[in-house]
């Protein structure tokens, strides 16, 4: 199974990781039109300061994702053959009830309340890391200048 693996060590904090997972998942592709137009843009990965020093905080796509087992629609799902956990694309919808944000340890699931950007027009949704569905490599990983973010094949 594929992994998000990270050396926390390199990291010197430029973000470039959140800019570019914004830019990657706005309908324009760049992030200065995502900010520019429409809703405030949304990253699925933080780089946040532990003890003064930076740290990218994004989704383990855990083997035993308590995200899925929490989540009430049952719309959270692990893939069995990627190990990708994600709540987009499959036939029930996020209603918006949190229970995988309250549930997440490491806190990279949060919601977006921004319904038109959604596309839909009945529940807010909880965002989180996609690995990218549309590329054979995250953008966050692949704009990294210091080479924190890599995948790694690691068996689940």
């Amino acid at each position: 199974m594929k992994k998000l693996t990270v050396k926390i060590e390199r990291c010197s904090g430029c973000k470039r990781c959140e800019l570019e997972c914004i830019a990657e998942h706005s309908e324009s592709k760049n992030y200065a039109f995502a900010t520019l137009s429409g809703p405030e843009p949304k990253t699925r990965i933080f780089v946040d300061s532990v003890q003064d020093r930076p740290v990218p905080i994004v989704c383990r796509h855990c083997t035993d994702a308590l995200c899925v087992s929490a989540c009430m629609a049952g719309c959270m799902q692990k893939d069995p053959e990627t190990g990708i956990v994600s709540n987009m694309g499959h036939e029930q919808k996020c209603v918006g009830c949190w229970m995988c944000i309250m549930a997440c340890p490491y806190g990279v699931i949060n919601p977006s309340f921004d319904i038109v950007e959604l596309g839909r027009n009945d529940f807010a949704q909880a965002i989180k890391c996609d690995f990218c569905p549309n590329r054979d490599t995250p953008a966050c990983v692949e704009v990294c200048p210091d080479y924190v973010l890599a995948v790694a094949e690691i068996p689940d």
